[in-house]
């Protein structure tokens, strides 16, 4: 059956987590829908089996694009005017009004970056930029010590506060500045999630820019088959297939946006604790999940940690991990105890 690979995309200027996710989804019967649009400097795509609704096709995916476009304008840092780049370029350390759901995705944020311990960071755009990942574009040489101590002024999330009501943000030093871009496209899946949800369908998949939402089963009355990318930069093809039915996934690695200086290999996975690249050999780490945003941010997390500390934390957590990392030519896989359940017997190459 055919499986079309799932190009990565990006919410703002500052480099996201790589999402090497494809999916594994023989085609649609006539009684099935596919929705797919533009949104977010990426892709989406909705599969829904059989829909049973009130709502038509058309009036559906206005829905959905609305939406998706409502996520956009909150957070994105590639539109001035968004409440995520007002806030950002406030140098103001008094409470920011904004919409519930930027609360919600920060809070969301500032919970990944207590559990793991600062690994995920949303305030880590400073480092991003200042390594070349951001919208200045590739640098030439790694910055000096000096620039890196300088950045790492502004970063912590304990450097961000939040406020339900009414919904406000705060920054307790005024360069301070959030990227939500490993958490936003997550969040979009969610909110698609619970809209197809609350319009009584019962079997569909959601994917934005890579991030995957099942619900169901497929139209094989069968789980979801989401593949996981082979981390290899110079091709496109299948590591191994995950079988879900109502869980989110998500995929973070280093092998597509990275550069090398004499011979070392610098990638996008900023550790926000010391200023600089992770320094382990793990090319991906997949997270399965109850929400998509909860597995961009762990997959973010633990591609940081590498593949010990990353291994233990994900067994102490309960959190369901595939760590793939370079051994030579070769990618040898492990996974944690939760994520045994998910891997299709058979697939795994």
């Amino acid at each position: 059956m055919p499986i079309p690979a799932i190009s990565p995309g990006y919410l703002s200027r500052i480099a996201v987590p790589v999402i090497a996710m494809l999916v594994a989804l023989a085609g649609c019967s006539r009684d099935d829908w596919h929705l797919t649009g533009n949104t977010m400097g990426t892709t989406y795509s909705v599969r829904i089996v059989a829909p049973e609704t009130n709502t038509g096709a058309k009036d559906l995916q206005g829905e959905i694009e609305t939406e998706l476009s409502r996520i956009t304008a909150l957070m994105s840092t590639y539109i001035d005017d968004s409440q995520l780049s007002r806030f950002n370029s406030s140098d103001s350390v008094d409470w920011v009004s904004v919409d519930p759901s930027v609360v919600d995705v920060v809070d969301a944020a500032l919970r990944a970056s207590a559990i793991s311990d600062g690994a995920f960071d949303p305030t880590v755009a400073p480092l991003v930029e200042l390594w070349g990942f951001g919208g200045s574009g590739p640098h030439d040489t790694p910055p000096p010590q000096s620039e890196i101590d300088a950045a790492i002024e502004t970063v912590g999330f304990g450097l961000v506060s939040t406020r339900e009501e009414p919904p406000a943000l705060r920054k307790l030093a005024p360069a301070v500045a959030l990227d939500l871009s490993a958490l936003a496209k997550g969040y979009a899946v969610d909110r698609i999630d619970w809209l197809l949800d609350s319009r009584g369908l019962d079997d569909y998949m959601i994917e934005v820019g890579g991030e995957v939402k099942t619900r169901g089963h497929n139209q094989d009355k069968e789980p979801w088959r989401i593949a996981v990318e082979r981390p290899i930069a110079t091709e496109r093809s299948v590591y191994t297939v995950l079988r879900l039915s109502g869980e989110a996934v998500a995929t973070s690695g280093d092998y597509r946006n990275f550069f090398e200086i004499d011979g070392r290999r610098y990638s996008h996975a900023i550790d926000p604790r010391n200023g600089r690249p992770a320094g382990n050999d793990l090319a991906s780490v997949t997270i399965v999940a109850s929400s998509a945003m909860e597995a961009d941010a762990m997959a973010t997390a633990l591609l940081v940690m590498g593949p010990d500390k990353g291994m233990r934390f994900a067994n102490e957590q309960r959190i369901a991990a595939l760590f793939l990392r370079r051994d030579g030519d070769k990618i040898v896989a492990r996974h944690s105890q939760a994520f045994a359940p998910y891997l299709a017997h058979g697939d795994a190459k």
